[in-house]
């Protein structure tokens, strides 16, 4: 007699000691359900082919597509948070940190990197929102504002990536610090005469957007990238009107001009490039 799971007429011919696991992440499914291989979707700048969708990427990521051959040199690279208000709220804050950093491998919620891209230096800071939502902490403050320190050191140009849901709360006051401290040392780039670079990903909320992230010399995001304060429920409650649809969204904000141009991942590299030849005075490349 023949066993269930190998009838033909139930579509099954393997047996259960032959079958084996798919691995994770072979393939991934975008918000719109179209089915792409990883491999493929890595080779695409990590952008799904049928329908566009920019999947969220975190700093390894961006710093292969905009580094040349993916050599940097990263800057602070040990920094990272302490717990000076004993913070507890479900977990101690010191356990959430511990258990960030070792789920994710990162140090906290940004990494900065020095290196070329098509041949020039640059000093980029990219934002991960897989650590702790990408919230803006002591740590990331300090380190963007030593990366623009070095920037200015090297005279290059600065270049922030951002993805957060905003402030750290277990940090309180002291992220809410960083708004003015990020700001005040973009100051001291624009007074060195070097260009500021900022590209909001999705997502860019709360502090992140109220201070480095919208004060660019040239302000850049990727298709359908959310970006806003505050959340649509919180703002139609604070101002008691309906909200247009969408009006979160990187094509409303452009629209609007809170935005200087929407980039698709794989244009990047070069139209950041080309920003900095024009405003360098520097020749156009074919």
């Amino acid at each position: 007699m023949t066993a269930w799971f190998k009838r033909k007429e139930k579509g099954i011919q393997t047996s259960t000691q032959e079958k084996k696991d798919t691995p994770k992440g072979l393939w991934y499914k975008s918000p719109t359900g179209k089915i792409v291989e990883s491999d493929d979707l890595a080779k695409n700048f990590y952008v799904s082919p049928e329908d566009d969708y920019h999947v969220r990427i975190g700093s390894k990521e961006y710093f292969e597509i905009l580094f040349d051959n993916n050599k940097f040199t990263e800057l602070d690279e040990k920094l990272s948070s302490k717990d000076p208000l004993k913070f507890e709220d479900t977990k101690k804050y010191g356990e959430r940190l511990k258990a960030a950093q070792k789920k994710t491998g990162l140090k906290d919620a940004v990494r900065t990197g020095y290196g070329k891209s098509f041949g020039k230096d640059i000093v980029i800071c990219c934002m991960d929102f897989k650590f702790i939502g990408g919230s803006m902490g002591s740590v990331v403050g300090e380190k963007i504002a030593r990366g623009i320190d070095y920037a200015i050191k090297k005279k290059t140009p600065f270049m922030m990536i951002s993805k957060s849901g905003g402030a750290r709360m277990m940090e309180a006051a002291l992220s809410l610090m960083q708004l003015a401290k990020t700001s005040a040392k973009l100051a001291q780039l624009s007074e060195a005469g070097l260009p500021y670079i900022s590209l909001c990903t999705d997502p860019t909320t709360g502090g992140t957007t109220a201070s480095y992230a919208m004060l660019g010399d040239i302000n850049i995001a990727e298709p359908g990238a959310l970006i806003g304060f505050a959340g649509p429920r919180i703002v139609k409650d604070t101002t008691g009107k309906d909200l247009p649809e969408g009006f979160q969204s990187s094509e409303f904000l452009l629209e609007h001009g809170f935005l200087d141009f929407i980039s698709h991942r794989r244009d990047l590299k070069k139209k950041v490039n080309l920003y900095i030849d024009l405003i360098q005075n520097n020749p156009v490349r074919s």
